[in-house]
């Protein structure tokens, strides 16, 4: 029998399911790896062209939550996007996988599995990867991402080439869905690192127990599950470029961690006492004001001034209009290219709604409308019911809610003064998050001296 050829990687911590996995599939494909540490994916990732992952979504005892298996499935999809996952999980936990379907594994299966089941997921999985290529190689010969016309997205773009030339440290600032990791992978593929790695941490979903492994690494026997040396993430963009996302999200304790790896260029594994001398270009992100959060003390102020040698800020949709239509047609194609629907066209009805849309979860959100509306739309149209955008609130400069906004702002305004302008106690009161209190204060352009 003709063996596939395609490269299949399997990573579980559990040494009976590699062996078995890889004595089955090797039958059938011709390249087989397996990990038993997730801690290598970068490295193996970087080195081998993988067309499908088998990814386990439990590695510590203890947590049987997916949650894991979820962090790298992103990583995954950001290191290697022609790669498909495929989830692996012994608990049954249904509602994890569906998690980790949405977020874009294609398959998942339940341990132990039916050799017929599993190989026929993976020759699927294969024919998947076949196409990512296909598409990638596309978007790479048309530089296949949008920017836009307006004169403040240019603006930014245009500091960002400026910055991408010098190794200065690059802290962008933006809502939630605004593309900061996008212009982050800008950046890095105008430098003179873009032949480096490129590694990309989502600070904000990394728990706090796990975040000195995770970003410096450990030795052999530091805890106990730590069975062999592992590279931190710093370790692993040696020579290229980290991408620190959501750093206002970490707690004041870690911070000076970070800072001090900033500060000396080393990294000292959990476990060792030797420090490892790191060369990398950090570029952070959050979403949070940064120096709202250094005068509340929730963020340390030579941190800031350590990570924010240039700063970029990203604006959100709302303020873009010129380019809402323009975004819209762009994702439009991009997203029927993926479901292979090319001939999807906008209703004209709809433009006046996308233009009039708050869109408050910016370019993401668009995106996940627009993706949606290509998978129910008929006839290859897509309608205003469609993009699902009848019952929001659209945004409209001279719109009846303008008394709304008054009312709001005033309510923000008294709290504060109720609460001797702490951001903490306000947020509370007003049933806020803190980002969210921010945001307001810099929409009603509320200081808080």
């Amino acid at each position: 029998m003709k063996k596939t050829t395609a490269s299949i990687l399997i990573i579980d911590d559990q040494e009976d399911i590699l062996f078995a996995s890889k004595l089955y599939l090797k039958k059938y494909f011709e390249n087989i790896y397996t990990l038993n540490n997730p801690k290598n994916i970068v490295e193996l990732l970087a080195k081998n062209t993988i067309d499908v992952v088998l990814l386990d979504m439990n590695y510590r005892i203890g947590f049987e939550d997916g949650r894991e298996g979820l962090y790298l499935l992103k990583e995954i999809n950001a290191l290697s996007p022609k790669t498909v996952v495929i989830l692996m999980t012994a608990f049954g936990k249904v509602e994890t996988a569906v998690e980790g379907l949405k977020s874009g594994a294609f398959d998942y299966i339940l341990k132990p599995w039916e050799n017929k089941k599993l190989l026929e997921s993976v020759k699927q999985a294969v024919d998947k990867s076949r196409k990512n290529q296909r598409k990638v190689k596309d978007i790479e010969v048309n530089d296949d991402f949008f920017v836009g016309n307006s004169e403040i997205i240019k603006k930014a773009y245009s500091l960002a080439d400026k910055v991408a030339q010098t190794d200065a440290n690059v802290l962008i600032l933006g809502e939630n869905g605004t593309g900061k990791f996008v212009l982050a992978h800008h950046i890095y593929s105008q430098s003179e690192r873009k032949n480096a790695p490129f590694v990309a941490v989502d600070l904000g979903s990394l728990n706090s127990n796990i975040f000195e492994s995770e970003l410096f690494g450990y030795a052999k026997g530091a805890f106990t599950d730590a069975k062999t040396d592992t590279p931190g993430r710093f370790e692993m963009a040696q020579n290229g470029t980290i991408f620190l996302d959501e750093i206002g999200n970490v707690p004041l304790h870690l911070q000076s961690k970070l800072l001090q790896v900033i500060q000396t260029k080393t990294v000292t594994r959990l476990g060792e006492t030797k420090a490892r001398t790191v060369n990398v270009r950090i570029i952070t992100a959050t979403n949070l004001n940064l120096k709202l959060e250094v005068e509340d003390k929730n963020f340390r102020e030579d941190l800031y001034y350590r990570i924010n040698t240039m700063e970029i800020v990203l604006p959100p949709l709302r303020e873009r209009n010129e380019d809402k239509i323009p975004l819209a047609e762009y994702l439009l194609e991009k997203m029927s290219r993926k479901y292979g629907r090319e001939a999807v066209v906008f209703d004209k009805k709809v433009f006046e709604q996308i233009e009039r849309h708050a869109w408050k979860g910016n370019i993401r959100e668009m995106e996940n409308k627009i993706e949606r509306a290509i998978i129910l739309c008929e006839n290859n149209r897509i309608t205003v019911s469609d993009l699902d955008l009848e019952q929001i609130t659209t945004y409209d400069e001279n719109a009846d809610d303008i008394q709304l906004s008054t009312v709001e702002k005033a309510t923000v305004e008294k709290a504060l003064l109720k609460n001797n302008n702490n951001i903490s106690k306000t947020a509370e009161e007003l049933g806020l998050s803190r980002g969210s209190l921010y945001r307001r204060l810099e929409k009603y352009n509320i200081s808080i001296n």
